[in-house]
Protein backbone atom coordinates (compact mmCIF):
# COMPACT_ATOMS: atom_id res chain seq x y z
CA UNK A 1 0.00 0.00 0.00
CA UNK A 2 2.86 2.46 0.89
CA UNK A 3 4.97 0.81 -2.41
CA UNK A 4 7.38 3.96 -3.60
CA UNK A 5 8.77 2.17 -6.36
CA UNK A 6 11.91 -0.76 -5.73
CA UNK A 7 14.88 0.11 -3.80
CA UNK A 8 17.54 0.77 -6.33
CA UNK A 9 21.42 1.95 -6.79
CA UNK A 10 21.68 5.51 -6.71
CA UNK A 11 24.97 6.27 -8.85
CA UNK A 12 26.51 4.39 -11.85
CA UNK A 13 29.18 3.44 -9.28
CA UNK A 14 26.78 1.76 -6.56
CA UNK A 15 25.30 -0.10 -9.77
CA UNK A 16 28.84 -1.33 -10.63
CA UNK A 17 30.32 -2.32 -7.07
CA UNK A 18 26.90 -4.29 -6.33
CA UNK A 19 28.36 -6.53 -9.23
CA UNK A 20 31.75 -6.51 -7.96
CA UNK A 21 30.06 -7.46 -4.62
CA UNK A 22 28.12 -10.51 -6.23
CA UNK A 23 31.25 -11.75 -8.08
CA UNK A 24 32.84 -11.22 -4.74
CA UNK A 25 30.59 -13.66 -3.01
CA UNK A 26 30.59 -16.16 -5.86
CA UNK A 27 34.33 -16.49 -5.84
CA UNK A 28 35.60 -16.28 -2.26
CA UNK A 29 32.12 -18.35 -1.06
CA UNK A 30 30.17 -16.75 1.96
CA UNK A 31 32.55 -17.92 4.73
CA UNK A 32 33.81 -14.37 6.16
CA UNK A 33 32.20 -12.29 3.39
CA UNK A 34 31.31 -8.99 4.36
CA UNK A 35 29.39 -7.34 1.77
CA UNK A 36 30.21 -4.06 2.97
CA UNK A 37 33.63 -3.78 2.16
CA UNK A 38 32.71 -3.92 -1.40
CA UNK A 39 30.40 -0.98 -1.65
CA UNK A 40 33.10 1.35 0.09
CA UNK A 41 35.63 0.67 -2.47
CA UNK A 42 37.10 3.75 -4.36
CA UNK A 43 38.37 4.02 -8.29
CA UNK A 44 41.54 3.82 -9.06
CA UNK A 45 40.89 4.75 -12.84
CA UNK A 46 37.68 6.26 -14.23
CA UNK A 47 34.28 4.08 -14.09
CA UNK A 48 34.01 3.24 -17.48
CA UNK A 49 37.87 2.02 -17.97
CA UNK A 50 37.21 -0.41 -14.91
CA UNK A 51 34.23 -1.90 -15.97
CA UNK A 52 35.66 -3.45 -18.95
CA UNK A 53 38.18 -4.78 -17.22
CA UNK A 54 35.93 -6.21 -15.06
CA UNK A 55 33.77 -8.08 -17.90
CA UNK A 56 37.03 -9.34 -19.56
CA UNK A 57 37.52 -11.26 -16.17
CA UNK A 58 36.91 -15.54 -17.23
CA UNK A 59 33.92 -16.61 -15.53
CA UNK A 60 32.66 -19.91 -14.96
CA UNK A 61 28.86 -21.19 -15.30
CA UNK A 62 28.52 -19.70 -11.70
CA UNK A 63 29.63 -16.50 -12.26
CA UNK A 64 32.70 -16.64 -10.08
CA UNK A 65 36.20 -15.86 -11.20
CA UNK A 66 39.35 -17.82 -10.40
CA UNK A 67 40.76 -16.21 -7.07
CA UNK A 68 43.92 -14.91 -8.33
CA UNK A 69 42.36 -13.07 -11.05
CA UNK A 70 39.77 -11.93 -8.60
CA UNK A 71 42.51 -10.31 -6.76
CA UNK A 72 45.03 -8.88 -8.98
CA UNK A 73 41.66 -7.08 -10.68
CA UNK A 74 40.65 -5.48 -7.01
CA UNK A 75 44.27 -4.13 -6.13
CA UNK A 76 44.79 -3.12 -9.89
CA UNK A 77 41.86 -1.07 -10.03
CA UNK A 78 40.91 -0.26 -6.77
CA UNK A 79 42.35 1.60 -3.21
CA UNK A 80 41.73 -0.12 -0.04
CA UNK A 81 38.96 0.28 1.68
CA UNK A 82 39.50 3.07 4.18
CA UNK A 83 42.07 5.22 1.91
CA UNK A 84 38.94 7.35 1.59
CA UNK A 85 39.86 8.30 4.96
CA UNK A 86 42.56 10.40 6.85
CA UNK A 87 43.30 10.85 10.32
CA UNK A 88 42.36 13.88 11.89
CA UNK A 89 43.72 15.17 14.87
CA UNK A 90 40.98 16.76 17.56
CA UNK A 91 41.85 19.90 17.98
CA UNK A 92 40.54 20.32 21.58
CA UNK A 93 41.49 16.48 23.31
CA UNK A 94 43.58 16.80 25.83
CA UNK A 95 44.62 13.98 28.34
CA UNK A 96 42.89 14.64 31.08
CA UNK A 97 40.67 17.71 30.90
CA UNK A 98 39.76 20.42 33.50
CA UNK A 99 36.85 19.98 35.59
CA UNK A 100 36.65 15.94 33.82
CA UNK A 101 33.69 13.62 35.53
CA UNK A 102 34.10 15.50 39.17
CA UNK A 103 32.01 12.98 40.64
CA UNK A 104 34.41 10.10 39.95
CA UNK A 105 36.41 9.41 42.83
CA UNK A 106 37.92 6.13 42.72
CA UNK A 107 41.16 5.98 41.04
CA UNK A 108 40.75 3.09 39.40
CA UNK A 109 37.69 4.00 37.64
CA UNK A 110 39.21 7.22 36.86
CA UNK A 111 42.25 5.86 35.18
CA UNK A 112 39.48 3.53 33.24
CA UNK A 113 37.73 6.84 32.06
CA UNK A 114 40.62 8.31 30.64
CA UNK A 115 41.23 5.55 28.57
CA UNK A 116 38.16 5.47 27.36
CA UNK A 117 38.43 9.15 26.77
CA UNK A 118 41.96 8.71 25.13
CA UNK A 119 39.61 6.54 22.66
CA UNK A 120 38.44 9.74 21.01
CA UNK A 121 41.85 10.56 19.05
CA UNK A 122 41.46 6.89 17.38
CA UNK A 123 38.17 7.49 16.21
CA UNK A 124 38.57 10.87 14.26
CA UNK A 125 38.91 11.28 10.55
CA UNK A 126 38.26 13.56 7.39
CA UNK A 127 37.20 12.26 4.33
CA UNK A 128 40.62 12.95 1.83
CA UNK A 129 41.39 15.48 -1.06
CA UNK A 130 40.28 12.86 -3.45
CA UNK A 131 36.67 12.63 -2.26
CA UNK A 132 36.56 16.61 -2.38
CA UNK A 133 38.44 16.45 -5.71
CA UNK A 134 37.27 13.67 -7.50
CA UNK A 135 34.01 12.39 -5.59
CA UNK A 136 32.29 10.57 -8.71
CA UNK A 137 35.46 7.97 -7.71
CA UNK A 138 33.88 7.34 -4.34
CA UNK A 139 31.16 5.57 -2.81
CA UNK A 140 32.22 7.96 0.11
CA UNK A 141 30.29 11.71 0.61
CA UNK A 142 32.43 14.69 0.81
CA UNK A 143 31.78 16.55 3.93
CA UNK A 144 32.96 19.57 5.62
CA UNK A 145 34.31 19.20 8.68
CA UNK A 146 36.33 15.73 10.71
CA UNK A 147 34.31 13.59 12.24
CA UNK A 148 33.71 10.77 14.99
CA UNK A 149 33.51 7.14 13.55
CA UNK A 150 31.72 4.24 15.41
CA UNK A 151 35.19 1.76 15.05
CA UNK A 152 35.55 -0.99 13.27
CA UNK A 153 33.89 -2.23 9.77
CA UNK A 154 31.84 1.25 10.35
CA UNK A 155 34.54 4.05 8.61
CA UNK A 156 32.43 6.86 7.84
CA UNK A 157 30.20 9.38 8.87
CA UNK A 158 26.56 8.91 10.08
CA UNK A 159 27.51 4.98 9.61
CA UNK A 160 25.07 3.83 12.37
CA UNK A 161 22.92 6.15 13.39
CA UNK A 162 21.20 9.12 14.53
CA UNK A 163 21.67 7.79 18.28
CA UNK A 164 25.02 6.86 17.49
CA UNK A 165 26.30 10.70 17.31
CA UNK A 166 23.39 11.14 20.43
CA UNK A 167 25.63 9.11 22.76
CA UNK A 168 28.47 10.52 21.02
CA UNK A 169 27.93 14.32 21.54
CA UNK A 170 26.69 13.48 25.55
CA UNK A 171 30.17 11.90 25.96
CA UNK A 172 32.18 14.32 23.93
CA UNK A 173 30.26 17.26 25.98
CA UNK A 174 31.99 14.64 29.23
CA UNK A 175 35.29 15.52 27.84
CA UNK A 176 34.64 18.85 27.47
CA UNK A 177 35.36 18.61 23.36
CA UNK A 178 32.61 20.99 22.35
CA UNK A 179 34.52 21.60 18.99
CA UNK A 180 34.28 18.30 17.99
CA UNK A 181 30.34 18.00 19.13
CA UNK A 182 29.85 20.98 16.81
CA UNK A 183 31.99 19.77 14.20
CA UNK A 184 29.09 16.62 14.30
CA UNK A 185 26.67 19.14 14.06
CA UNK A 186 27.77 20.98 10.91
CA UNK A 187 28.24 17.79 9.31
CA UNK A 188 24.71 16.56 9.62
CA UNK A 189 23.14 20.09 8.36
CA UNK A 190 25.32 19.67 5.05
CA UNK A 191 23.85 16.24 4.69
CA UNK A 192 20.04 17.60 5.42
CA UNK A 193 20.79 20.85 3.68
CA UNK A 194 21.45 18.33 0.59
CA UNK A 195 19.41 15.63 1.20
CA UNK A 196 16.60 16.83 3.51
CA UNK A 197 16.95 14.54 6.22
CA UNK A 198 19.98 12.61 7.93
CA UNK A 199 21.42 9.52 5.83
CA UNK A 200 21.74 6.32 7.18
CA UNK A 201 25.86 6.92 6.50
CA UNK A 202 27.66 9.08 4.42
CA UNK A 203 27.79 7.02 1.52
CA UNK A 204 26.08 7.21 -2.17
CA UNK A 205 24.49 4.04 -1.57
CA UNK A 206 22.58 5.60 1.38
CA UNK A 207 21.28 8.81 -0.20
CA UNK A 208 17.84 7.10 -0.57
CA UNK A 209 17.62 6.07 3.40
CA UNK A 210 17.12 8.16 6.12
CA UNK A 211 17.52 7.29 10.20
CA UNK A 212 16.78 7.65 13.08
CA UNK A 213 15.56 11.49 13.89
CA UNK A 214 17.55 12.39 17.29
CA UNK A 215 19.47 15.10 15.27
CA UNK A 216 17.72 17.86 17.49
CA UNK A 217 18.18 16.40 20.75
CA UNK A 218 22.22 16.96 19.92
CA UNK A 219 21.91 20.61 19.13
CA UNK A 220 20.24 21.43 21.99
CA UNK A 221 22.49 19.39 24.35
CA UNK A 222 25.38 21.42 23.20
CA UNK A 223 23.19 25.01 23.24
CA UNK A 224 22.49 24.01 27.02
CA UNK A 225 26.38 23.14 27.66
CA UNK A 226 27.73 26.00 25.71
CA UNK A 227 25.36 28.73 25.15
CA UNK A 228 25.98 28.60 21.56
CA UNK A 229 23.31 30.71 20.01
CA UNK A 230 24.90 30.91 17.12
CA UNK A 231 24.79 27.51 16.80
CA UNK A 232 21.30 26.71 17.92
CA UNK A 233 20.46 29.78 14.47
CA UNK A 234 22.45 27.39 12.44
CA UNK A 235 20.83 24.16 13.21
CA UNK A 236 16.83 25.78 13.04
CA UNK A 237 16.46 25.81 9.27
CA UNK A 238 18.05 22.21 8.56
CA UNK A 239 15.63 21.12 11.65
CA UNK A 240 12.52 22.40 9.84
CA UNK A 241 13.93 20.97 7.06
CA UNK A 242 14.13 17.51 8.44
CA UNK A 243 10.93 17.87 10.35
CA UNK A 244 9.11 18.88 6.94
CA UNK A 245 10.53 15.11 5.69
CA UNK A 246 9.41 13.15 8.90
CA UNK A 247 6.01 14.81 8.08
CA UNK A 248 5.39 14.71 4.45
CA UNK A 249 2.95 12.08 3.05
CA UNK A 250 4.85 9.01 2.61
CA UNK A 251 5.50 8.68 6.64
CA UNK A 252 1.40 9.77 7.46
CA UNK A 253 -0.82 6.77 8.94
CA UNK A 254 -4.05 8.44 10.24
CA UNK A 255 -5.64 5.91 13.51
CA UNK A 256 -9.15 6.60 14.56
CA UNK A 257 -9.91 6.05 18.51
CA UNK A 258 -13.55 4.15 19.75
CA UNK A 259 -14.96 7.27 19.89
CA UNK A 260 -14.04 8.58 16.53
CA UNK A 261 -10.84 10.86 17.36
CA UNK A 262 -8.30 10.65 14.61
CA UNK A 263 -4.41 10.33 14.93
CA UNK A 264 -1.22 10.99 12.75
CA UNK A 265 1.34 8.29 13.15
CA UNK A 266 4.80 7.80 11.93
CA UNK A 267 5.79 4.86 9.14
CA UNK A 268 9.65 3.64 8.98
CA UNK A 269 10.32 5.39 5.33
CA UNK A 270 11.30 2.66 2.95
CA UNK A 271 20.36 -7.67 0.87
CA UNK A 272 19.53 -10.81 1.16
CA UNK A 273 19.40 -13.16 -1.55
CA UNK A 274 19.11 -16.44 0.45
CA UNK A 275 15.98 -14.89 2.08
CA UNK A 276 14.96 -13.71 -0.51
CA UNK A 277 14.72 -16.75 -2.31
CA UNK A 278 12.17 -18.04 0.03
CA UNK A 279 9.56 -15.78 -1.77
CA UNK A 280 7.97 -16.73 -4.82
CA UNK A 281 8.00 -13.76 -7.78
CA UNK A 282 9.63 -10.89 -8.17
CA UNK A 283 7.49 -8.41 -6.37
CA UNK A 284 7.66 -10.08 -3.56
CA UNK A 285 11.19 -10.42 -3.88
CA UNK A 286 11.62 -6.48 -4.25
CA UNK A 287 9.24 -5.82 -1.48
CA UNK A 288 11.62 -7.97 0.74
CA UNK A 289 14.09 -5.86 -0.17
CA UNK A 290 12.64 -2.79 0.39
CA UNK A 291 11.89 -3.92 4.22
CA UNK A 292 14.96 -4.82 4.54
CA UNK A 293 16.45 -1.34 3.71
CA UNK A 294 13.99 0.38 5.69
CA UNK A 295 14.73 -1.96 8.92
CA UNK A 296 18.35 -0.96 8.29
CA UNK A 297 16.60 2.87 8.56
CA UNK A 298 15.12 2.44 11.64
CA UNK A 299 18.80 1.23 13.51
CA UNK A 300 17.33 -1.97 14.76
CA UNK A 301 18.63 -4.11 11.84
CA UNK A 302 17.70 -6.86 12.69
CA UNK A 303 15.25 -7.99 15.17
CA UNK A 304 11.92 -9.99 15.54
CA UNK A 305 10.10 -7.03 16.52
CA UNK A 306 9.84 -6.50 12.47
CA UNK A 307 8.83 -10.50 11.90
CA UNK A 308 5.40 -11.38 11.64
CA UNK A 309 6.92 -14.98 12.51
CA UNK A 310 9.74 -14.55 14.77
CA UNK A 311 11.31 -17.67 13.41
CA UNK A 312 11.50 -16.91 9.78
CA UNK A 313 13.44 -13.61 8.61
CA UNK A 314 11.82 -13.78 5.46
CA UNK A 315 8.12 -11.75 7.43
CA UNK A 316 9.97 -8.98 7.87
CA UNK A 317 7.00 -6.17 7.57
CA UNK A 318 8.82 -3.58 9.23
CA UNK A 319 6.52 -0.71 7.01
CA UNK A 320 3.29 -2.09 8.72
CA UNK A 321 4.08 -1.29 11.58
CA UNK A 322 3.92 2.22 13.50
CA UNK A 323 7.23 2.07 16.22
CA UNK A 324 7.22 3.57 19.33
CA UNK A 325 10.38 5.08 19.68
CA UNK A 326 10.34 6.59 15.79
CA UNK A 327 7.29 8.67 17.02
CA UNK A 328 8.90 9.34 20.20
CA UNK A 329 12.05 10.92 18.44
CA UNK A 330 9.89 13.30 16.37
CA UNK A 331 7.66 14.34 19.78
CA UNK A 332 11.45 15.20 21.10
CA UNK A 333 12.22 16.91 17.93
CA UNK A 334 8.89 18.94 17.89
CA UNK A 335 9.80 20.00 21.62
CA UNK A 336 13.91 20.97 20.82
CA UNK A 337 12.78 22.74 17.98
CA UNK A 338 10.07 25.03 20.30
CA UNK A 339 12.61 25.59 22.38
CA UNK A 340 15.24 26.53 20.40
CA UNK A 341 12.63 29.07 18.21
CA UNK A 342 11.82 30.48 21.61
CA UNK A 343 15.56 30.82 22.48
CA UNK A 344 16.03 32.78 18.82
CA UNK A 345 12.58 35.11 19.32
CA UNK A 346 10.99 32.89 16.82
CA UNK A 347 7.99 32.80 19.14
CA UNK A 348 5.00 31.81 16.31
CA UNK A 349 7.08 28.79 15.16
CA UNK A 350 7.69 27.75 19.15
CA UNK A 351 3.58 27.77 19.94
CA UNK A 352 3.41 25.95 16.23
CA UNK A 353 5.62 23.18 17.65
CA UNK A 354 4.20 23.17 21.04
CA UNK A 355 0.85 22.85 19.27
CA UNK A 356 2.27 20.14 17.23
CA UNK A 357 4.05 18.48 20.40
CA UNK A 358 0.79 18.45 22.82
CA UNK A 359 -1.03 16.60 19.11
CA UNK A 360 1.61 14.06 19.33
CA UNK A 361 1.64 13.00 22.64
CA UNK A 362 -1.95 12.60 22.91
CA UNK A 363 -1.57 10.38 19.42
CA UNK A 364 1.16 8.38 21.43
CA UNK A 365 -0.91 7.19 24.40
CA UNK A 366 -3.79 6.84 22.70
CA UNK A 367 -2.48 4.45 19.78
CA UNK A 368 0.97 2.67 21.98
CA UNK A 369 -0.31 2.92 25.56
CA UNK A 370 -1.11 -0.02 26.90
CA UNK A 371 -2.83 0.59 30.66
CA UNK A 372 -2.85 -3.13 31.90
CA UNK A 373 0.87 -3.58 31.14
CA UNK A 374 2.20 -0.29 31.94
CA UNK A 375 3.76 -0.15 28.48
CA UNK A 376 4.12 1.67 25.01
CA UNK A 377 3.76 -1.18 22.49
CA UNK A 378 4.09 -0.83 18.59
CA UNK A 379 1.38 -1.02 16.25
CA UNK A 380 0.78 -3.29 13.69
CA UNK A 381 -1.29 -1.89 10.63
CA UNK A 382 -2.93 -3.86 8.49
CA UNK A 383 -2.89 -4.16 4.77
CA UNK A 384 -5.35 -3.24 1.96
CA UNK A 385 -5.94 0.32 2.26
CA UNK A 386 -3.99 3.78 1.41
CA UNK A 387 -1.90 5.62 3.01
CA UNK A 388 -4.47 8.41 3.57
CA UNK A 389 -7.33 6.17 4.56
CA UNK A 390 -8.02 6.19 7.81
CA UNK A 391 -7.38 2.93 10.50
CA UNK A 392 -9.72 2.45 13.55
CA UNK A 393 -7.74 1.33 16.52
CA UNK A 394 -7.77 -1.92 17.40
CA UNK A 395 -6.34 -3.49 20.61
CA UNK A 396 -5.36 -6.57 18.88
CA UNK A 397 -3.03 -4.69 16.67
CA UNK A 398 -0.72 -3.60 20.17
CA UNK A 399 2.18 -5.91 19.58
CA UNK A 400 2.47 -7.64 23.33
CA UNK A 401 5.89 -8.76 23.76
CA UNK A 402 8.55 -6.99 25.68
CA UNK A 403 10.94 -4.63 23.73
CA UNK A 404 13.02 -2.23 25.14
CA UNK A 405 11.98 0.37 22.84
CA UNK A 406 8.65 -0.32 24.80
CA UNK A 407 10.23 2.10 27.57
CA UNK A 408 11.99 4.84 25.25
CA UNK A 409 8.87 6.98 25.86
CA UNK A 410 9.81 7.67 29.70
CA UNK A 411 13.10 9.79 28.25
CA UNK A 412 10.35 12.09 27.36
CA UNK A 413 10.28 15.33 30.10
CA UNK A 414 6.36 15.09 29.10
CA UNK A 415 6.39 11.30 30.55
CA UNK A 416 9.07 11.10 33.08
CA UNK A 417 7.32 14.13 34.69
CA UNK A 418 3.87 12.49 35.13
CA UNK A 419 4.51 11.07 38.19
CA UNK A 420 1.95 8.31 37.85
CA UNK A 421 3.10 6.87 34.78
CA UNK A 422 6.47 6.75 35.68
CA UNK A 423 5.37 3.98 38.67
CA UNK A 424 3.19 2.17 36.16
CA UNK A 425 5.99 2.26 33.58
CA UNK A 426 8.83 1.70 36.56
CA UNK A 427 6.64 -1.42 37.87
CA UNK A 428 6.23 -2.90 34.47
CA UNK A 429 10.28 -2.87 33.58
CA UNK A 430 10.62 -4.42 36.82
CA UNK A 431 8.77 -6.99 36.16
CA UNK A 432 8.89 -7.36 31.96
CA UNK A 433 12.02 -9.33 32.32
CA UNK A 434 14.20 -6.88 30.23
CA UNK A 435 16.53 -6.17 33.11
CA UNK A 436 19.85 -8.26 33.15
CA UNK A 437 22.72 -8.89 35.57
CA UNK A 438 24.87 -6.48 32.95
CA UNK A 439 21.96 -4.31 32.16
CA UNK A 440 18.34 -3.91 29.54
CA UNK A 441 18.02 -6.75 27.07
CA UNK A 442 16.95 -5.54 23.85
CA UNK A 443 13.88 -8.07 23.60
CA UNK A 444 13.02 -11.33 25.45
CA UNK A 445 13.56 -13.39 21.94
CA UNK A 446 16.94 -15.45 21.40
CA UNK A 447 16.55 -15.20 17.66
CA UNK A 448 20.17 -14.96 17.07
CA UNK A 449 20.04 -11.84 15.66
CA UNK A 450 21.71 -8.85 17.25
CA UNK A 451 18.89 -6.81 18.14
CA UNK A 452 17.67 -9.94 20.10
CA UNK A 453 18.08 -11.18 23.04
CA UNK A 454 20.55 -11.15 25.47
CA UNK A 455 22.17 -8.09 23.78
CA UNK A 456 22.33 -4.79 25.02
CA UNK A 457 22.81 -1.59 23.12
CA UNK A 458 24.41 1.44 24.86
CA UNK A 459 21.81 4.37 23.54
CA UNK A 460 18.69 2.17 24.68
CA UNK A 461 20.72 1.71 28.44
CA UNK A 462 21.00 5.39 28.16
CA UNK A 463 17.87 6.71 27.14
CA UNK A 464 15.46 4.76 29.63
CA UNK A 465 18.26 5.78 32.41
CA UNK A 466 18.31 9.25 31.66
CA UNK A 467 14.36 8.67 31.59
CA UNK A 468 14.07 7.29 34.76
CA UNK A 469 16.59 9.01 36.69
CA UNK A 470 14.67 12.48 35.65
CA UNK A 471 11.52 11.90 37.38
CA UNK A 472 10.36 13.05 40.61
CA UNK A 473 10.29 9.47 41.92
CA UNK A 474 12.90 8.07 44.35
CA UNK A 475 12.20 4.40 43.31
CA UNK A 476 13.05 5.16 39.82
CA UNK A 477 16.16 7.15 40.35
CA UNK A 478 17.27 3.76 42.71
CA UNK A 479 16.66 1.94 39.23
CA UNK A 480 18.55 3.80 36.78
CA UNK A 481 21.43 4.02 39.85
CA UNK A 482 20.79 0.41 39.49
CA UNK A 483 21.04 -0.11 35.52
CA UNK A 484 24.07 2.40 35.51
CA UNK A 485 25.94 0.24 38.12
CA UNK A 486 25.10 -3.13 35.95
CA UNK A 487 26.18 -1.74 32.88
CA UNK A 488 29.21 0.35 33.81
CA UNK A 489 30.88 -2.93 35.52
CA UNK A 490 30.20 -4.95 32.66
CA UNK A 491 31.92 -2.91 30.11
CA UNK A 492 34.68 -2.25 32.46
CA UNK A 493 35.10 -6.24 33.11
CA UNK A 494 34.96 -6.54 29.05
CA UNK A 495 37.81 -3.81 28.54
CA UNK A 496 39.93 -5.24 30.92
CA UNK A 497 39.95 -9.00 29.64
CA UNK A 498 39.73 -7.87 25.87
CA UNK A 499 41.48 -4.00 26.15
CA UNK A 500 38.57 -3.17 24.08
CA UNK A 501 35.13 -1.21 24.02
CA UNK A 502 32.42 -3.50 22.40
CA UNK A 503 29.54 -2.46 20.12
CA UNK A 504 27.38 -4.35 22.17
CA UNK A 505 27.25 -6.78 25.37
CA UNK A 506 25.48 -10.31 26.48
CA UNK A 507 23.35 -9.04 29.56
CA UNK A 508 22.98 -12.66 31.11
CA UNK A 509 26.40 -12.23 32.23
CA UNK A 510 28.50 -9.55 33.42
CA UNK A 511 31.65 -8.72 31.50
CA UNK A 512 30.12 -10.87 28.22
CA UNK A 513 30.44 -9.28 24.80
CA UNK A 514 26.90 -9.46 22.33
CA UNK A 515 26.81 -11.49 19.48
CA UNK A 516 24.51 -12.62 16.60
CA UNK A 517 23.48 -10.81 13.29
CA UNK A 518 24.82 -10.23 9.70
CA UNK A 519 28.37 -9.11 11.05
CA UNK A 520 31.21 -10.18 13.13
CA UNK A 521 30.85 -7.61 16.59
CA UNK A 522 33.02 -4.83 16.36
CA UNK A 523 35.17 -2.77 18.50
CA UNK A 524 35.63 0.82 18.85
CA UNK A 525 32.99 1.94 19.46
CA UNK A 526 31.98 5.31 19.58
CA UNK A 527 28.80 4.48 21.16
CA UNK A 528 29.22 2.44 24.02
CA UNK A 529 32.36 4.72 24.76
CA UNK A 530 30.15 7.92 24.80
CA UNK A 531 27.33 6.18 27.37
CA UNK A 532 30.40 4.93 29.56
CA UNK A 533 31.21 8.20 29.66
CA UNK A 534 27.98 9.79 30.36
CA UNK A 535 26.54 7.67 32.84
CA UNK A 536 30.15 8.78 34.48
CA UNK A 537 29.45 12.05 34.73
CA UNK A 538 26.00 12.33 35.29
CA UNK A 539 25.85 9.69 38.57
CA UNK A 540 29.82 9.56 39.51
CA UNK A 541 31.34 6.46 40.98
CA UNK A 542 31.99 7.18 44.97
CA UNK A 543 35.59 6.00 46.10
CA UNK A 544 35.07 3.55 48.17
CA UNK A 545 32.70 1.49 45.90
CA UNK A 546 34.71 -1.21 44.11
CA UNK A 547 34.06 -1.80 40.63
CA UNK A 548 33.73 -5.35 38.75
CA UNK A 549 32.04 -8.64 38.50
CA UNK A 550 31.84 -9.40 41.78
CA UNK A 551 30.13 -5.17 43.00
CA UNK A 552 26.97 -5.70 45.46
CA UNK A 553 24.75 -2.16 45.79
CA UNK A 554 23.40 -2.17 49.11
CA UNK A 555 19.48 -0.81 50.14
CA UNK A 556 20.24 3.01 50.52
CA UNK A 557 23.74 2.70 48.55
CA UNK A 558 24.13 5.87 45.91
CA UNK A 559 26.12 6.44 43.10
Amino acid sequence: NFDRGPVVPTTPLVTFLECVQETALATFGQKDFDPKLYVDLSLKSNLSTTVTAFHKLPRNATGSVLVPDFKEFLHEYFDGVGDDLVYAEPPDFVPEPDGFLPKVKNPQVRAWALEVHALWKNLSLRVSGSVLNRPEFHTLLPLPRPFVIPGSRFTEFSDVEDIFFFSNVKALLASKMYMTAKAIVTNLISLIDTYGYVLNCARAYCTNRSQPPIFSAMVYDIYNRTGDLDLVKKALPALLKEHQFWNSGIHKVNVQEDHGRNHTLKLPEHEDKAHASKHLNAYEKEQFYRELASTAESGWDFSTRWMRNTSDFSTLAITSILPVDLNIFILKMELDIASMAQIVGDNRTAESFLKAAQARKQAINSVFWNEEKGQWLDYWISNGTSSQECRRWKASNQNNNAFASNFVPIWIDLFNSDTCIVEKVRKSFQSSGLLGAAGIATSLTRSGEQWDFPNGWAPLQHMIVEGFAKSGSQEAKSMAQDIVMRWINSNYVAYKETGAIHEKYDVEKCGDIGGGGEYIPQTGFGWSNGVVLAFLEEFGWPKDLKIGCNWVMHCGDEL
